[in-house]
């Protein structure tokens, strides 16, 4: 059943903080649809594969960590909801043609997609982190966004229409020192989300991303596996000490996204005790001749 909800121009109203809502619009309902969650076994993508199925809709989480994985699915069907769960390695382009294919046959398509999977470079940062790992970061971080969405187009094609959501990060709206490597790759999941507007008039597509700050997930800890002693000691009490969203928090942005159809080409930014705001970007050249390329 369709309900309302604000509209894009009502989520700017409240980034210029003057939150307003002057006119509503009618939203998509989750229920009956298919969701795909990649890196669903924990964390931001646990937490959005069980919003979307209380929401109604059927889930396939895809994940590398299969024990993770199959505990989001019984986590979701011990609450009545429908999940699957599908081993992925989002590096690996036949894994992700293997996911969509996965969730065509098991629930008949895919509404919605979940770009989630993600790491950090760690430690040592970049320029000193060994090549392996940083480019493991923009692997998983970037490519596979883009990939994951060139494989799931034409699922959703077939459907008449389809809404991603890319897990970006604050780094992907500004310079992030202690990750250089990942706030380049966030900012190109930024770019490429905001690019990627067309695809709701040519297909019934819609492609946003969220912007969290730090979210208490176990990926803020990896960062510092690396370091020893003291150092490390430092930094595991300053992240328990620092305020923190909630995994939650951020899947509830995810279901913002997928309902208002207004949303389309936006970067949601999130941080602890504020509401979401939508991110502008830092230019926009109006009539610009390029854009009709």
């Amino acid at each position: 059943m369709a309900t309302t909800r604000p509209s894009a121009a009502s989520w700017r109203a409240r980034c210029s903080g003057s939150w307003r809502d002057p006119d509503q619009e009618v939203t998509v309902d989750p229920k009956g649809k298919v969701a795909i969650v990649t890196g669903g076994g924990s964390g931001i993508g646990r937490a959005t594969a069980c919003t979307l199925a209380r929401a109604g809709a059927a889930v396939v989480v895809a994940d590398v960590d299969e024990d993770g994985g199959r505990e989001t699915v019984r986590l979701i069907e011990a609450g009545g909801g429908r999940a699957a769960f599908v081993p992925v390695d989002v590096t690996r382009w036949e894994d992700l043609e293997r996911m969509v294919s996965f969730a065509e046959e098991t629930f008949g398509g895919v509404d919605i997609l979940h770009n989630n999977a993600g790491v950090a470079t760690g430690r040592p940062r970049f320029p000193d982190a060994p090549r392996e790992r940083w480019e493991r970061t923009l692997d998983i971080d970037l490519w596979a966004v883009i990939a994951a969405i060139q494989v799931v187009v034409p699922a959703m094609r077939r459907r008449g229409g389809g809404v991603i959501v890319n897990t970006a990060s604050l780094a992907g709206v500004m310079g992030y020192q202690p990750d250089p490597v990942y706030c380049a790759a966030k900012h190109g999941v930024v770019g490429l989300t905001r690019a990627l507007v067309f695809l709701k008039d040519e297909a019934g597509i819609r492609v946003n991303c969220i912007c969290p700050g730090v979210v208490d997930t176990p990926l803020i800890y990896r960062g510092i596996q690396s370091l020893e002693g003291e150092e490390r000691d430092y930094w595991e009490t300053y992240i328990r000490n620092m305020p923190k969203l909630q995994p939650e928090d951020v899947a509830e942005a995810v279901l913002t996204f997928v309902r208002d159809d207004s949303l389309n080409g936006e970067a949601m930014g999130l941080l602890p005790g504020s509401a979401p705001r939508l991110i502008p970007p830092a230019i926009k050249l109006e009539r610009d001749p390029s854009q009709r390329l």
